[in-house]
């Protein structure tokens, strides 16, 4: 047993330090990145954020709004392929702002291979874990690389440098960071491990450049502002679910309470709810990693998007980055003990779906 005693800062626990700069308007900000991969023959152009492959907000209807924006969407691996096809038969322009996801079984390979060939213009394969740190899973992404050369591969999770280099030289291009810092991740109270998600891309960020690699901060995020953080720390990509979910274009069902207020349910793919929907229940030697809940309805997600892409280009403005590429060369983090004002609650009552709280 050891202990670490270096502080490890969440998006909570910093804000960014302000600077003079040169530019007039967030309209100057580009929100647009050219990527050139390591392992993959292929370059990408868009807006560094990932909607996460859940099936309450991997959908295709997030992807086809998403993509207007040039955002990428994980799709969640439960859509058939008869499913995929007519997707991309009716909407071939929005497939290189998709990620086709996978689990590391011998059977999810052979899907997502059936996916690829169905539909060849997507970019992205999502080689998605909770435990990113199985030796198994360094030999599914190993195989993985060797089937699709030429796609882009990102792959995770995990928190920490080692492993960040390990999967890289394995054949990720980009690697997925975070342990249980999403709205409805449960893995820390169930099993005690995580990392404080700033520290966790920070570091690994650092260790995949040095390597050629990407990073992705996965999980966290609960306001513009986290993308922001998470860009300023070295992340390359961010990913999340629950600032997704709620939306017209997600998944779950549409329920009115009796006091008219509208929700949607959302929940996490390691929480009962998913393994009963999926795997026909919670299998005797493990336990649900995740939570469900019910989710504020908040209208199309284009205005969530719009919201978020705001927020970064605000903050840009504020450290005299006009792009998302120079944010981190131009971010200082300061540590605080707060960062809002509550007093007047979390919820603003001008936001779709958001009533003031009483």
């Amino acid at each position: 047993m050891r202990i670490e005693n270096e502080i490890k800062l969440d998006f909570k626990d910093v804000l960014i330090r302000p600077k003079r700069s040169t530019l007039k308007s967030r309209s100057q900000v580009s929100v647009e990145r050219e990527f050139n991969f390591k392992h993959s023959s292929k370059k990408w152009s868009g807006v560094p954020i990932m909607v996460a492959n859940m099936d309450t907000t991997g959908t295709f209807e997030i992807a086809l709004a998403a993509s207007a924006h040039k955002i990428i969407t994980c799709i969640h691996k439960h859509y058939t392929l008869d499913e995929w096809s007519a997707f991309a038969a009716a909407n071939p322009g929005a497939l290189q702002y998709v990620a086709a996801s996978s689990g590391s079984s011998e059977a999810d390979l052979a899907k997502l291979k059936g996916i690829l060939e169905t539909c060849p213009d997507v970019p992205f394969i999502c080689l998605d874990v909770a435990n990113g740190y199985s030796e198994f899973f360094i030999e599914c992404v190993r195989t993985a690389r060797a089937m699709f050369p030429d796609h882009i591969i990102i792959a995770g999770n995990v928190v920490t440098c080692e492993m960040t280099e390990e999967l890289i030289l394995s054949g990720a291009d980009v690697i997925k960071v975070g342990i249980g810092p999403g709205s409805v991740c449960t893995t820390r109270k169930q099993t005690g491990v995580g990392y404080p998600q700033l520290s966790a891309v920070i570091e690994c960020a650092d260790a995949a450049h040095g390597l050629g690699g990407h990073v992705v901060s996965d999980g966290g995020c609960t306001c513009p502002g986290d993308f922001s953080k998470a860009l300023g720390g070295g992340g390359d990509f961010v990913m999340t679910g629950g600032m997704f979910a709620g939306h017209d274009e997600s998944g779950g069902e549409l329920v009115v309470n009796e006091d008219g207020s509208k929700v949607k349910l959302f929940y996490g793919m390691s929480s009962a709810t998913a393994m009963e929907k999926h795997s026909g229940g919670v299998a005797n030697y493990r336990s649900s990693e995740g939570k469900t809940v019910s989710v504020p309805y908040k209208g199309s997600v284009s205005n969530t998007i719009l919201d978020i892409l705001g927020g970064i280009r605000s903050s840009c403005t504020y450290v005299g980055a006009s792009t998302i590429k120079e944010l981190p060369k131009r971010t200082t983090f300061i540590r605080v003990t707060q960062q809002l004002n509550n007093v007047w609650g979390t919820y603003d009552m001008r936001k779709p779906g958001l009533p003031a709280k009483k």
